[in-house]
């Protein structure tokens, strides 16, 4: 039988029963060699680099909101952005003088009010 995850089988549970779901030979065979690649200390090396990248955008667009700009033309988004940009090295550069540097796990509804309001 298949496994959860990317198996050969894939099944979901249904009000009146299962189905499944064969997924193609060359889709199955492309999903296993990804998975042995990813075992890869390199592959881990970049991933670990991507996590970091993703994990300061992350910070930047929940932080200070830069999913929406709040102007329009390119110059007032691009002041925009640069003081966000400064207002998130100086959040950072309090935590790490404080003896508190921001964690990589998720923050508290309070903790996330308190990164908001600080910026």
């Amino acid at each position: 039988m298949g496994t959860r995850g990317g198996g050969r089988f894939g099944s979901s549970r249904r009000r009146k029963g299962r189905r499944l779901s064969l997924y193609p030979r060359e889709l199955t065979e492309a999903i296993h060699t990804a998975r042995a690649q990813q075992q890869n200390g390199t592959w881990q090396r970049d991933y670990a680099l991507r996590a970091g990248v993703e994990g300061a955008i992350r910070q930047a667009t929940h932080t200070t909101g830069l999913r929406r700009a709040r102007y329009r033309g390119l110059a007032k988004t691009h002041l925009d952005h640069t003081t966000s940009a400064t207002a998130l090295n100086l959040i950072r550069l309090a935590a790490w003088w404080n003896g508190h540097p921001l964690g990589r796990g998720s923050h508290s509804h309070l903790a996330r009010l308190q990164l908001r309001l600080a910026a």
